[in-house]
């Protein structure tokens, strides 16, 4: 397995314009914030007896042990901003009078479009388009970023 310096220098070869960099910060967690409410929005097996037992949590729980293969510190630095976004989606779905589904779905849309934006500033394709790997590797390419800056190994 590929380890993370592999990972992020690829990824950072097609995210150096500092507009597309900055669309990034923005869009990746509503893109993956959305992806979670997409997901706790269907149907999954267990749900009538754990409220957490879902698609959404099922995601989550494999990524973060996608992450930790990858950097155990970056694994651990992910998992409570992924569960706040796991306790915000559970709050909106209850709150909400839009659908959960409908206001994930406009987010991802919209995010979406801010990604391809940066990327046609950048004059660079994005990078899932080389590996789908690289979807995954956005989320955590921001927080080792924001480690770097507070002098966290990772």
């Amino acid at each position: 397995m590929r380890g993370t310096a592999y990972w992020f220098d690829e990824y950072a070869a097609s995210h150096q314009n500092p507009a597309n960099k900055a669309l990034h910060w923005v869009c990746v967690p509503l893109i993956v914030w959305s992806l979670i409410g997409l997901l706790w929005s269907l149907p999954a097996p267990g749900r009538a007896q754990l409220e957490y037992a879902n698609w959404a949590s099922y995601a989550v729980a494999a990524a973060v042990i996608y992450y930790a293969m990858l950097s155990v510190p970056l694994a651990l630095g992910i998992l409570p901003l992924l569960a706040a976004m796991l306790l915000s989606v559970d709050a909106l779905s209850q709150l909400s009078r839009v659908p959960l589904w409908a206001v994930s779905a406009a987010v991802f849309a919209v995010a979406w479009a801010g990604q391809f934006i940066g990327h046609a500033i950048e004059g660079k394709r994005p990078s899932f388009f080389k590996d789908m790997q690289f979807l995954l590797i956005g989320p955590i390419w921001l927080l080792a970023a924001v480690y770097r800056r507070a002098g966290i190994p990772y």
